[in-house]
Protein backbone atom coordinates (compact mmCIF):
# COMPACT_ATOMS: atom_id res chain seq x y z
CA UNK A 1 0.00 0.00 0.00
CA UNK A 2 0.80 3.33 -0.60
CA UNK A 3 1.92 6.14 1.85
CA UNK A 4 1.25 10.05 0.82
CA UNK A 5 1.57 13.17 2.78
CA UNK A 6 -1.37 15.69 3.63
CA UNK A 7 0.85 19.08 3.73
CA UNK A 8 -0.96 22.54 4.66
CA UNK A 9 0.86 24.98 2.77
CA UNK A 10 0.05 28.69 3.50
CA UNK A 11 0.68 31.59 5.89
CA UNK A 12 2.03 29.44 8.40
CA UNK A 13 4.80 27.91 6.04
CA UNK A 14 5.09 29.46 2.73
CA UNK A 15 8.50 30.18 2.36
CA UNK A 16 10.99 29.47 -0.25
CA UNK A 17 13.20 27.02 2.34
CA UNK A 18 9.99 25.06 3.23
CA UNK A 19 8.84 24.58 -0.62
CA UNK A 20 12.33 23.87 -1.89
CA UNK A 21 12.67 21.19 1.12
CA UNK A 22 9.22 19.58 1.76
CA UNK A 23 9.51 17.13 -1.73
CA UNK A 24 13.06 15.94 -1.06
CA UNK A 25 12.42 14.92 2.28
CA UNK A 26 9.01 13.11 1.59
CA UNK A 27 11.43 11.50 -1.05
CA UNK A 28 14.06 10.67 1.19
CA UNK A 29 11.71 9.19 3.36
CA UNK A 30 9.96 6.75 1.20
CA UNK A 31 6.42 8.64 0.62
CA UNK A 32 4.58 8.18 -2.43
CA UNK A 33 2.60 11.42 -2.97
CA UNK A 34 2.21 14.70 -1.76
CA UNK A 35 -1.69 16.20 -1.31
CA UNK A 36 -2.38 19.86 -1.08
CA UNK A 37 -5.84 21.62 -0.54
CA UNK A 38 -7.59 24.57 -1.84
CA UNK A 39 -9.29 27.40 -0.54
CA UNK A 40 -8.81 30.89 -2.68
CA UNK A 41 -9.87 32.88 0.24
CA UNK A 42 -11.02 31.94 4.00
CA UNK A 43 -13.48 34.11 6.10
CA UNK A 44 -13.26 35.19 10.10
CA UNK A 45 -17.13 34.70 10.06
CA UNK A 46 -19.76 32.40 7.91
CA UNK A 47 -22.57 30.29 7.90
CA UNK A 48 -21.72 27.41 5.84
CA UNK A 49 -21.06 24.20 7.80
CA UNK A 50 -17.81 22.77 7.54
CA UNK A 51 -18.22 19.13 7.21
CA UNK A 52 -15.00 17.35 8.92
CA UNK A 53 -15.64 18.49 11.98
CA UNK A 54 -18.33 18.27 15.47
CA UNK A 55 -17.88 22.12 15.29
CA UNK A 56 -18.55 22.65 12.11
CA UNK A 57 -15.53 25.25 11.99
CA UNK A 58 -12.84 24.97 9.49
CA UNK A 59 -9.51 24.84 11.96
CA UNK A 60 -8.20 27.95 11.02
CA UNK A 61 -9.04 31.59 11.06
CA UNK A 62 -9.38 33.74 7.59
CA UNK A 63 -6.44 35.26 8.14
CA UNK A 64 -4.92 31.25 7.40
CA UNK A 65 -4.76 31.46 3.54
CA UNK A 66 -3.51 28.65 1.43
CA UNK A 67 -1.30 28.41 -1.16
CA UNK A 68 -2.90 27.81 -4.74
CA UNK A 69 -2.65 24.57 -4.93
CA UNK A 70 -1.32 23.68 -8.78
CA UNK A 71 0.98 26.54 -8.08
CA UNK A 72 2.06 24.86 -4.95
CA UNK A 73 2.72 21.32 -6.82
CA UNK A 74 4.60 23.09 -10.24
CA UNK A 75 7.30 24.06 -7.14
CA UNK A 76 7.40 20.60 -5.40
CA UNK A 77 7.44 19.39 -9.01
CA UNK A 78 10.73 20.70 -9.72
CA UNK A 79 12.71 19.51 -6.41
CA UNK A 80 11.66 16.18 -6.85
CA UNK A 81 12.29 12.66 -9.17
CA UNK A 82 9.47 10.62 -8.22
CA UNK A 83 6.65 11.81 -6.05
CA UNK A 84 3.40 11.90 -7.34
CA UNK A 85 1.59 15.68 -6.87
CA UNK A 86 -1.76 15.23 -6.02
CA UNK A 87 -4.75 17.99 -5.18
CA UNK A 88 -6.41 17.64 -2.14
CA UNK A 89 -8.71 18.71 -3.17
CA UNK A 90 -9.14 20.99 -6.15
CA UNK A 91 -12.73 22.62 -5.98
CA UNK A 92 -13.40 22.47 -9.28
CA UNK A 93 -16.97 23.94 -9.28
CA UNK A 94 -15.59 27.34 -8.55
CA UNK A 95 -12.83 27.14 -10.83
CA UNK A 96 -12.72 28.33 -14.65
CA UNK A 97 -12.14 25.04 -16.35
CA UNK A 98 -10.07 25.96 -19.17
CA UNK A 99 -7.50 27.92 -16.81
CA UNK A 100 -7.68 24.78 -14.58
CA UNK A 101 -7.17 22.32 -17.75
CA UNK A 102 -4.24 24.17 -18.61
CA UNK A 103 -2.53 24.63 -15.18
CA UNK A 104 -3.16 20.51 -14.52
CA UNK A 105 -1.49 19.86 -18.11
CA UNK A 106 1.15 21.75 -17.58
CA UNK A 107 2.44 20.87 -13.74
CA UNK A 108 1.87 17.46 -15.59
CA UNK A 109 4.44 18.32 -18.13
CA UNK A 110 6.77 19.77 -15.84
CA UNK A 111 7.00 16.89 -13.62
CA UNK A 112 7.12 13.94 -16.50
CA UNK A 113 3.37 12.87 -15.38
CA UNK A 114 3.07 12.99 -11.95
CA UNK A 115 -0.14 14.49 -11.41
CA UNK A 116 -2.94 12.69 -9.11
CA UNK A 117 -6.05 15.72 -9.49
CA UNK A 118 -8.40 14.84 -6.66
CA UNK A 119 -11.41 17.11 -7.04
CA UNK A 120 -14.47 18.40 -5.06
CA UNK A 121 -17.15 20.55 -5.06
CA UNK A 122 -16.97 22.34 -2.40
CA UNK A 123 -18.30 23.06 0.82
CA UNK A 124 -18.21 27.00 1.62
CA UNK A 125 -21.13 28.97 0.18
CA UNK A 126 -19.34 32.44 0.74
CA UNK A 127 -16.32 31.21 -1.05
CA UNK A 128 -18.33 30.96 -4.17
CA UNK A 129 -20.00 34.17 -3.83
CA UNK A 130 -16.41 36.15 -3.57
CA UNK A 131 -15.79 34.39 -6.76
CA UNK A 132 -19.21 35.34 -8.08
CA UNK A 133 -19.91 31.66 -8.79
CA UNK A 134 -23.15 30.18 -7.81
CA UNK A 135 -23.08 27.71 -5.13
CA UNK A 136 -26.18 26.25 -6.02
CA UNK A 137 -26.45 22.90 -9.11
CA UNK A 138 -22.64 22.75 -8.03
CA UNK A 139 -22.52 19.47 -8.23
CA UNK A 140 -23.59 19.57 -11.74
CA UNK A 141 -21.24 22.59 -12.74
CA UNK A 142 -18.04 20.75 -11.26
CA UNK A 143 -18.78 17.34 -13.83
CA UNK A 144 -19.46 19.91 -16.89
CA UNK A 145 -15.98 21.68 -15.94
CA UNK A 146 -14.68 18.04 -15.28
CA UNK A 147 -16.12 17.23 -19.45
CA UNK A 148 -14.56 20.50 -20.49
CA UNK A 149 -10.76 19.57 -19.27
CA UNK A 150 -10.62 15.84 -20.21
CA UNK A 151 -11.78 17.14 -23.53
CA UNK A 152 -9.46 20.07 -23.52
CA UNK A 153 -6.67 17.05 -22.53
CA UNK A 154 -7.42 14.52 -24.92
CA UNK A 155 -8.90 15.71 -28.21
CA UNK A 156 -7.01 18.19 -30.67
CA UNK A 157 -9.77 20.79 -30.78
CA UNK A 158 -12.07 20.39 -27.90
CA UNK A 159 -15.89 22.23 -27.49
CA UNK A 160 -18.38 21.49 -25.26
CA UNK A 161 -22.46 22.15 -24.95
CA UNK A 162 -23.47 22.12 -21.74
CA UNK A 163 -26.68 23.64 -19.52
CA UNK A 164 -24.08 25.85 -17.25
CA UNK A 165 -20.54 25.81 -19.45
CA UNK A 166 -19.95 26.11 -23.17
CA UNK A 167 -16.48 25.92 -25.04
CA UNK A 168 -15.81 26.90 -28.25
CA UNK A 169 -13.93 25.00 -30.46
CA UNK A 170 -10.66 25.72 -28.62
CA UNK A 171 -6.85 23.79 -28.98
CA UNK A 172 -4.83 23.51 -25.65
CA UNK A 173 -1.21 22.54 -25.74
CA UNK A 174 0.97 20.98 -24.09
CA UNK A 175 -1.59 17.89 -23.91
CA UNK A 176 -0.43 15.93 -19.99
CA UNK A 177 2.19 13.55 -20.31
CA UNK A 178 -0.35 11.06 -18.70
CA UNK A 179 -2.56 9.36 -21.12
CA UNK A 180 -5.24 9.49 -21.82
CA UNK A 181 -5.10 12.69 -18.65
CA UNK A 182 -4.03 12.71 -15.02
CA UNK A 183 -6.02 10.30 -13.11
CA UNK A 184 -9.17 11.89 -11.47
CA UNK A 185 -9.96 11.67 -7.94
CA UNK A 186 -13.33 12.49 -6.70
CA UNK A 187 -13.76 13.54 -3.20
CA UNK A 188 -17.07 13.77 -0.81
CA UNK A 189 -18.43 11.39 0.96
CA UNK A 190 -22.48 11.33 0.02
CA UNK A 191 -24.09 8.85 -1.92
CA UNK A 192 -23.87 11.21 -4.45
CA UNK A 193 -20.06 11.43 -4.50
CA UNK A 194 -19.36 8.21 -4.58
CA UNK A 195 -21.90 7.69 -7.84
CA UNK A 196 -19.85 10.46 -9.18
CA UNK A 197 -16.57 9.08 -8.44
CA UNK A 198 -18.22 5.55 -9.96
CA UNK A 199 -19.08 6.92 -12.94
CA UNK A 200 -16.13 9.78 -14.57
CA UNK A 201 -13.25 8.86 -11.78
CA UNK A 202 -10.65 7.19 -11.92
CA UNK A 203 -10.33 7.03 -7.93
CA UNK A 204 -12.09 8.15 -4.51
CA UNK A 205 -10.14 10.73 -2.08
CA UNK A 206 -12.23 9.69 1.05
CA UNK A 207 -11.34 12.03 4.06
CA UNK A 208 -11.35 12.23 7.85
CA UNK A 209 -11.97 8.51 7.60
CA UNK A 210 -10.89 5.18 10.28
CA UNK A 211 -10.69 1.91 8.99
CA UNK A 212 -13.33 0.98 10.66
CA UNK A 213 -15.59 4.01 9.24
CA UNK A 214 -13.97 2.85 5.79
CA UNK A 215 -15.93 -0.25 5.49
CA UNK A 216 -19.39 0.81 5.51
CA UNK A 217 -18.38 3.84 2.30
CA UNK A 218 -16.33 1.05 0.58
CA UNK A 219 -19.81 -0.88 0.65
CA UNK A 220 -21.47 1.90 -0.85
CA UNK A 221 -18.80 2.85 -3.25
CA UNK A 222 -18.82 -0.50 -4.90
CA UNK A 223 -22.29 -0.70 -5.04
CA UNK A 224 -21.40 3.04 -7.34
CA UNK A 225 -19.17 1.11 -9.39
CA UNK A 226 -20.85 -1.62 -9.67
CA UNK A 227 -24.36 -0.05 -11.17
CA UNK A 228 -21.50 1.64 -13.46
CA UNK A 229 -20.37 -2.15 -14.50
CA UNK A 230 -17.09 -1.09 -12.94
CA UNK A 231 -15.01 -3.02 -10.37
CA UNK A 232 -12.08 -1.65 -7.90
CA UNK A 233 -9.48 -3.28 -10.15
CA UNK A 234 -9.50 -0.04 -12.09
CA UNK A 235 -10.12 2.47 -9.05
CA UNK A 236 -8.06 3.39 -6.65
CA UNK A 237 -9.18 4.04 -3.20
CA UNK A 238 -7.28 7.15 -1.29
CA UNK A 239 -7.76 7.64 2.45
CA UNK A 240 -6.81 10.48 4.50
CA UNK A 241 -7.49 10.00 8.10
CA UNK A 242 -7.05 13.53 8.92
CA UNK A 243 -6.65 14.90 12.26
CA UNK A 244 -7.77 10.94 13.43
CA UNK A 245 -5.03 9.02 15.48
CA UNK A 246 -3.20 6.47 12.88
CA UNK A 247 -0.89 3.90 13.91
CA UNK A 248 1.22 1.43 11.88
CA UNK A 249 -1.99 -1.48 12.64
CA UNK A 250 -4.25 0.93 11.15
CA UNK A 251 -2.21 0.75 8.07
CA UNK A 252 -2.57 -3.04 7.97
CA UNK A 253 -6.73 -2.42 8.65
CA UNK A 254 -6.77 -0.24 5.91
CA UNK A 255 -4.82 -2.48 2.96
CA UNK A 256 -6.92 -5.19 4.21
CA UNK A 257 -9.94 -3.47 3.27
CA UNK A 258 -8.08 -2.66 0.16
CA UNK A 259 -7.44 1.20 0.38
CA UNK A 260 -4.73 1.77 -1.98
CA UNK A 261 -2.85 4.51 -0.37
CA UNK A 262 -3.11 6.31 2.70
CA UNK A 263 -2.43 10.07 2.98
CA UNK A 264 -1.26 10.98 6.70
CA UNK A 265 -1.18 14.25 7.76
CA UNK A 266 2.02 16.31 7.62
CA UNK A 267 2.24 19.65 9.44
CA UNK A 268 4.87 21.81 10.45
CA UNK A 269 5.68 25.87 10.81
CA UNK A 270 9.15 25.84 9.24
CA UNK A 271 11.59 23.65 7.65
CA UNK A 272 13.01 22.24 10.57
CA UNK A 273 9.95 21.54 12.00
CA UNK A 274 8.75 19.31 9.21
CA UNK A 275 12.36 17.19 8.88
CA UNK A 276 11.36 16.45 12.41
CA UNK A 277 7.76 15.46 12.06
CA UNK A 278 9.07 13.69 8.70
CA UNK A 279 11.14 12.00 10.82
CA UNK A 280 8.76 10.89 13.41
CA UNK A 281 5.96 9.91 11.12
CA UNK A 282 8.10 7.63 9.09
CA UNK A 283 9.40 6.08 11.60
CA UNK A 284 6.12 5.09 13.36
CA UNK A 285 4.09 4.61 10.08
CA UNK A 286 6.86 3.58 7.13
Amino acid sequence: MKIGAFVPLGTVNATPEFLTGVGPALEERGFESVWVAEHVVMFDDYSSRYPYADTGRFPADGDVGLLEPLTALAAIATTTKTLRLGTGICLVAQRNPVYTAKQVADVDAISGGRVDFGVGIGWLREEFEALNVPFDHRARRAEEHLEVMRRLWTEETASFEGELYRLPPTRLYPKPVQRPHPPIHVGGESDAALRRAARIGQGWYGFNRTPAETVEALDRLDRALDAEGRTRDDFTVSICPYFKEIERGDLEKYEELGVDRVIVVVFAFDRDGLLQTLDATASALL
